[in-house]
């Protein structure tokens, strides 16, 4: 559902979160192995997000990676808006440009019903709050992020 850029910028940003939250600011080196993503895709995906403001970087000794604590949550709707567009949440099933109530494709009216779903669920989440889901009893659950 979600392309590359996108799982490898959530769990990204769901690992720099949950470093953070242990005082810790990962580099793109350790990020890359720790998500199981190419080194160059994860630093140009990151960098990206710096210069949207979703997260912050900082160079040389104690630097790296960091979320800004006094910016809003980031949430998983922003995050996919920023790395795949807008198409998941508006777009045909069958990826025609003239889709709608008008002029329906076969699968209109039960697609829209997924789209709608996935709406809520991305907009009832934010990286913060999936980062905590992902620790149970200090242990991470995502075997990617180890």
């Amino acid at each position: 559902m979600f392309n590359k850029e996108t799982e490898y910028a959530l769990r990204g940003l769901i690992y720099i979160q949950l470093q953070n939250s242990e005082g810790k600011r990962p580099g793109i080196a350790e990020i890359a192995v720790q998500i199981d993503a190419p080194h160059f895709y994860t630093a140009k995906i990151l960098q990206r997000l710096v210069r949207q403001g979703f997260i912050e970087s900082q160079k040389g000794k104690g630097g790296g990676f960091y979320f800004d604590t006094k910016k809003p949550d980031l949430s998983l709707k922003q995050l996919i808006i920023a790395t795949q567009g807008e198409s998941l949440f508006s777009g045909c099933g069958f990826g025609l440009k003239q889709c709608d109530d008008n002029n329906p494709c076969p699968l209109h009216d039960k697609y829209a019903l997924i789209r709608d779903a996935l709406n809520k669920l991305v907009m009832d989440e934010n990286v913060q709050s999936l980062a905590q889901k992902s620790l149970r009893g200090g242990e991470m659950l995502l075997p990617r992020l180890r």
